[in-house]
C-alpha cells in the first residue's frame, strides 16, 4: 500500500483512535467485531463510489462528512466502529481510493491486534504463509480465485472448503476478506501481504527463503539467528521447498536479494561469461 502524505497523517490519526480503543477494552471477541464491521464498511464503500468521493471530499467540511457517516451508521454499528469511522473521515485523505487502502488497514490491524491479544500472531502468519505457497502453487486454485468473471460467494465458499476448522478465527476472515476484495492484487501475493503485515505487527522483518531441500528445525533455528545476528533486529523466516535451486539458499529480505543456491552461482557464472 503506497500513500501519498496527507494520506498517511489521515491513516496514522485513525490508527491512533483504533488501538486507543482497543487499549480500552479487555474483550476480545469486541474487537473482533470492530474488525468485521471496518471491513463491511469497506465492501459498502468500494460498491458505490459516490460514496466514497463523499467520504474523501477534502473541498468538504469535516463536520459534514462526521454527520454523513453519522447518518449512514450510527446505531447499526458498533459506537468503537463508528469512533474510528469519525476519525477517517474528518481527516483529509489524497484520493478517495487512498481512503479505502486506509478503512481496509484498519480492519485488518484491528484483527492482527485480536490474534495478538489471543496469543496466536504467529500462528496467524504461519497459516497465511502456508496458504499463499498453496494457492500459488495450485494453477486451478488460483485461475478460479482470479477470474473476474466468477461469482464472490462461490469462490469464498471454496476457500472456506480448505480451511474451515484448519486456520484460526483471525486468519479465516482475513482470508475471506482478501478474496471478497482483493482490489486488483492475485490472491497469492495477497496472503503474502498479509503475511508480512502479521509478522511487522510482531515488529519483525519478514525473510522468504527459498531451499532446494526441506530444512530441519535445528536449520531453522540457526538461519534465524544468524540472520538476526546480520541485520541487527528480529527475523521472521518463511521457507519454501524449491527443487529448481538444484542446492542452497536463496533468501529475500525487503529488497535484498541472498543468492547461494546452485541455480544462482550458475545464472551469476553465465551472467560473468557473457560479459
Amino acid at each position: 500500500m503506497t500513500l501519498h502524505a496527507a494520506s498517511r497523517e489521515a491513516l496514522a490519526a485513525a490508527e491512533l483512535r483504533l488501538l486507543e480503543l482497543a487499549d480500552a477494552t479487555t474483550s476480545t471477541d469486541e474487537l473482533a467485531k470492530l474488525g468485521e464491521e471496518l471491513f463491511a464498511v469497506l465492501g459498502l464503500v468500494i460498491e458505490q463510489p459516490s460514496l466514497r468521493r463523499a467520504l474523501a471530499d477534502a473541498s468538504s467540511e469535516p463536520a459534514g462528512r462526521e454527520h454523513l457517516v453519522r447518518g449512514l451508521f450510527e446505531g447499526k454499528v458498533s459506537d468503537a466502529t463508528l469512533q474510528v469511522l469519525v476519525a477517517v473521515v474528518t481527516a483529509r485523505w489524497s484520493s478517495p481510493r487512498e481512503l479505502v487502502d486506509g478503512i481496509e488497514s484498519l480492519a485488518r490491524t484491528t484483527l492482527l491486534v485480536r490474534a495478538e491479544r489471543d496469543g496466536q500472531l504467529d500462528s496467524v502468519e504461519d497459516e497465511l504463509f502456508r496458504l499463499g505457497r498453496i494457492v500459488a502453487g495450485t494453477h486451478d486454485l488460483e485461475r478460479l480465485l482470479g477470474d473476474p468473471a466468477g461469482a464472490v460467494d462461490g469462490k469464498v465458499a471454496l476457500v472456506d472448503t480448505l480451511i474451515e476448522g484448519k486456520v484460526s478465527p483471525v486468519t479465516k476472515t482475513l482470508v475471506d476478506q482478501l478474496v471478497r476484495h482483493p482490489r486488483g492484487l492475485r490472491v497469492a501475493n495477497g496472503l503474502g501481504e498479509l503475511a508480512d503485515l502479521a509478522a511487522k505487527r510482531r515488529q519483525r522483518s519478514v525473510a522468504h527463503v527459498r531451499s532446494a531441500v526441506a530444512l530441519t528445525a535445528e536449520q531453522v533455528d540457526r538461519l534465524t539467528a544468524t540472520l538476526t545476528t546480520i541485520y541487527s533486529r528480529p527475523i521472521a523466516l518463511h521457507v519454501e521447498v524449491d527443487a529448481s535451486l538444484a542446492g542452497g539458499l536463496q533468501i529475500k529480505i525487503g529488497d535484498e536479494i541472498i543468492d547461494g543456491s546452485i541455480a544462482g552461482r550458475l545464472a551469476a557464472l553465465r551472467r560473468n561469461l557473457a560479459s
